[in-house]
């Protein structure tokens, strides 16, 4: 088996917290047992994705939150919080709270662009100003000033008494955004799909998330996607103060079948052949190629990761798990993941804990 160029460093997951209309309560709380599952088999990283207006997470945040006190060591991240619908200065206040209460363990990510399906909600999410908002780069820079320390006013001092039987004054800090968490400035991550995304965000000395999509910007060149993405991480880096040291996740679909039974087997066969055809040609206006999803033993998807260009140069991984399966799916991919996958890609657990498949 060839080897990698860069040992697999760090191994994560990525979950959309799906949930029923009906019952919310249970599937935020089977989100929080499958964080609290994968600290216990030693992954390095937790990630949540971020949706509006459906069943899934529409506040990763605060169930970062959450997870972030029934867990110790595990990493958490958001893959991707959507800038659209945030204000930078109210979203760095959170990020930095969570970061504090997790003892330093948040990697936000983010992206831009317009709200998905923005002419239908831009009158309940804009109502005065939804013709003037600026979905660009320029959301993320401000987003990043204010967790870095920059000053978000012109104002601090001393203003006014508090009611309390000392009378104390109040002690303003308002050109601050607090709590301020130091090290959050490195941890944050641009969640990209095209050159021109993965050159600013190394410009700006942020970590970059690749996924299961590209732009093939290129009308005439190679319809590859690992080529594609490799070119990104190249061109990232080669923007990025740290150079080759800078931060690269990649996030495919990977689905190891070591310990899955015939059924789920047949059934994570079905869900990757459903998908494969649209990894044939780019879809749509933006010209997203997406890239198959993996289904094997451990031995075969290392042998196929192994030969992926883009995965020869990144040493941490994000593996995205399908969004449409069963919560004893998830522990069965998870627990082969960790036990079965990662070793034969080079990776070694962070303190992990014995768990049996089934727990």
């Amino acid at each position: 088996m060839p080897s990698t160029a860069r040992p697999l460093r760090k191994l994560g997951f990525l979950t959309i917290g799906l949930f029923d209309a009906a019952d919310p309560g249970r599937g935020h709380a089977t989100t929080l047992e499958i964080i609290e599952l994968g600290e216990r088999l030693g992954f390095d990283s937790a990630w949540v994705r971020h949706r509006h207006l459906q069943y899934g997470i529409s506040s990763p945040v605060a169930v970062l939150a959450a997870a972030s006190q029934r867990t110790r060591r595990i990493e958490l991240g958001t893959a991707v919080i959507p800038l659209g619908w945030e204000n930078p200065l109210r979203l760095a206040e959170d990020l930095a709270t969570v970061d504090i209460l997790s003892g330093g363990r948040l990697n936000p990510g983010v992206s831009v662009g317009p709200p998905i399906h923005y002419e239908q909600v831009k009158e309940a999410l804009y109502p005065d100003t939804a013709d003037a908002e600026n979905f660009g780069y320029e959301r993320v820079r401000r987003l990043l000033d204010f967790v870095r320390g920059k000053p978000a006013g012109d104002f601090s001092g001393t203003e006014g008494f508090e009611a309390t039987r000392r009378q104390s004054p109040i002690e303003y800090s308002s050109d601050v955004v607090q709590p301020h968490s130091a090290g959050l400035g490195r941890r944050l991550w641009y969640g990209g799909g095209s050159l021109g995304s993965a050159r600013w965000a190394g410009e700006h000395g942020m970590n970059f998330l690749t996924s299961s999509v590209v732009k093939a910007e290129d009308p005439e060149g190679p319809l590859d996607f690992a080529e594609i993405q490799l070119s990104q991480i190249r061109a990232f880096r080669a923007r990025h103060p740290d150079g080759d040291a800078a931060r690269v996740s990649q996030g495919l679909v990977v689905i190891p079948t070591d310990s899955a039974s015939p059924e789920q087997r047949a059934k994570y066969e079905a869900y990757a052949a459903k998908r494969l055809p649209r990894t044939a040609s780019p879809q749509g206006p933006a010209r997203l190629l997406f890239a198959p999803d993996l289904v094997g033993t451990s031995d075969e998807l290392a042998e196929r990761l192994h030969a992926h260009a883009a995965f020869r140069e990144i040493d941490e991984v994000a593996f995205a798990l399908p969004f449409t399966f069963a919560h004893e799916d998830y522990v069965q991919i998870l627990t082969d993941m960790a036990t079965k996958l990662g070793p034969a890609l080079g990776w070694r657990p962070a303190g992990r804990s014995r768990v049996s498949p089934g727990s």
